[in-house]
């Protein structure tokens, strides 16, 4: 077979979707006829662990690891829990403290493109000894960390090899960026390094077509769309007792869906019966001025946070819940941001509610797949239908999702549309 190598920070025992995408890749590679070696990082600063996933890690394969010096380790003796959410990406939007505001203003200036800029140098210099000895021809960079995909520029630089790059997420165009309190010379440094990857990698993958749309105005190289997906094989599960409405992931400030807090407080003023089934469920991070909302709209008695939540527990959360909640804020730069969730939501079979900008690329997946309803971010109309109808529907035993096409999201369908376009 083929040797292929994988270049990726997040890997088990990470938690969270960023970890998902390439163990599912490896897993299923060798049976299009690719063997991957895959690198990550000795001892990585991961924000979020789930020891259950070190279980998932195919059997055999060639795992290398090189020590990475980071700074959150200095930044958490200021403060851990403010140095943990950036690494996580939890950016204080209204109100930061002064101590948040320096370590943004150093996140975003002084670690260019990002705070795992120091593995780059060691990187290139220890798989340079891997590629010969290995005889591998091609490597895949994936990111965000987009750091990573420096190092696949510095050995795309130094020898003859196909350097394919895969975008998680977009680099500059990302929502935090804007949070980070770039300088002007920053701004300039991180678009010269995204143009630069764009236009020296060979191939380049990403998870959306506006994603691919966006980068085909900086390079002319090929690139491929292939979204995240699911993997489980779910067996049947009773679902709630309760109208359950289940979100998963982080509930950050930039994504508190106020219509919808409002509509829930409507709908329990007005109707007994879903005020005595309705309960709403957040597993993971949730925002302050989310939780602030909630208060205000007199719903902490039917909002159950579920704290962090394994992938075991999440897959388990989804299958019994009424209801999948999938949220973005009304944004131009979000559009083309499909939430991994999504292909978990569909694996589920559960109606989803999809709020969300209009022309939002998850929620047209959404309703290609008849997996659920759309309702525009501010539609309180639409909102107020929907979850009217779908009460009906839940008390009268026939809440049902039938949707269609949702296999071609299984990750083996995907890594084989992957292992084509290596």
């Amino acid at each position: 077979m083929q040797k292929v190598l994988v270049i990726t920070y997040y890997w088990p025992p990470a938690g969270g979707p960023g970890v998902q995408r390439w163990l599912k890749f490896t897993k299923y590679l060798p049976e299009f006829g690719f063997q991957p070696i895959v690198y990550v990082p000795e001892n990585p600063s991961y924000p979020i662990v789930d020891a259950n996933l070190a279980g998932e890690v195919p059997e055999g394969i060639q795992i290398l690891k090189q020590p990475i010096r980071e700074p959150y380790g200095w930044a958490s003796l200021l403060s851990k829990r403010k140095t943990k959410n950036i690494s996580s990406g939890i950016i204080q939007e209204k109100n930061p403290s002064f101590l948040e505001k320096v370590l943004l203003w150093i996140r975003g200036n002084f670690f260019i493109p990002d705070a795992r800029k120091s593995w780059v140098k060691p990187s290139i210099h220890y798989l340079a000894k891997v590629i010969a000895d290995e005889g591998i021809q091609t490597i895949i960079t994936t990111g965000p960390p987009h750091s990573l995909h420096l190092i696949g520029l510095g050995l795309k630089k130094k020898y003859s090899l196909q350097w394919i790059a895969d975008f998680r997420d977009p680099w500059t165009s990302i929502g935090y960026h804007k949070n980070l309190r770039l300088s002007k010379s920053s701004q300039k440094k991180h678009r010269q390094l995204e143009a630069e990857v764009l236009t020296s990698a060979d191939k380049i993958v990403v998870t959306s077509t506006l994603t691919k749309q966006e980068f085909e105005f900086i390079t002319d190289k090929p690139i491929k769309v292939i979204t995240n997906g699911y993997d489980d094989a779910l067996k049947p599960m009773p679902l709630d007792s309760g109208f359950t409405i289940s979100h998963m992931g982080s509930l950050l400030t930039g994504r508190n869906p106020v219509e919808f807090w409002k509509v829930i407080q409507e709908l329990v003023q007005e109707n007994e019966a879903f005020k005595n089934a309705v309960q709403v469920q957040l597993a993971g991070v949730v925002g302050e001025e989310v939780l602030q909302t909630i208060a205000e709209c007199g719903l902490e008695s039917y909002v159950k946070p579920l704290g962090y939540l394994s992938h075991d527990e999440v897959l388990q959360v989804q299958q019994k819940s009424q209801i999948l909640l999938l949220l973005e804020i009304d944004s131009e730069e979000t559009k083309g941001i499909i939430p991994g969730k999504l292909f978990e939501y569909l694996n589920a079979r559960r109606p989803i509610l999809a709020i969300g900008p209009d022309g939002w690329e998850a929620g047209e997946l959404v309703a290609q797949t008849q997996s659920g309803s759309v309702c525009v971010q501010n539609d309180s109309t639409c909102l107020k239908t929907v979850l009217l109808d779908w009460f009906e529907s839940y008390q009268n035993g026939q809440l049902n999702c039938n949707s269609m096409g949702v296999e071609q999201f299984h990750r083996k369908a995907l890594t084989e549309s992957l292992a084509k376009f290596i």
